[in-house]
């Protein structure tokens, strides 16, 4: 497993295009038995009215590009999970991650 820590974390949907604050946010990828899966866990996103829709959306699919903290590009689509209580969501990568 690799873990990378993300200094900037953009998401995409349908007319959203909307950059992320928050006070954390990590890229962890495991490779196993010939697969690649990939998660982001963000921490004290600001824009809690984003994870309120997610909340209730039924289409929780995003497009998303992400920059570490050293610079590295990422891109790829996952499932957002947000948990609004703490301020936080989780993605879920789905398919490449052009990047990687």
């Amino acid at each position: 497993m690799e873990s990378f820590e993300l200094a900037e974390l953009t998401v995409r949907q349908e007319g959203l295009n909307c950059r992320l604050s928050f006070t954390s946010a990590y890229l962890a990828v495991v490779s196993d038995l010939g697969s690649r899966l990939w998660y982001i866990d963000v921490n004290g996103v600001v824009q809690t009215d984003l994870l309120q829709q997610f909340h209730t959306s039924d289409n929780i699919r995003v497009e998303l590009s992400a920059v570490t903290a050293g610079g590295r590009r990422f891109e790829g689509a996952g499932y957002l999970h947000p948990n609004i209580n703490v301020q936080a969501a989780a993605i879920r990568g789905d398919g490449e991650l052009a990047g990687y």
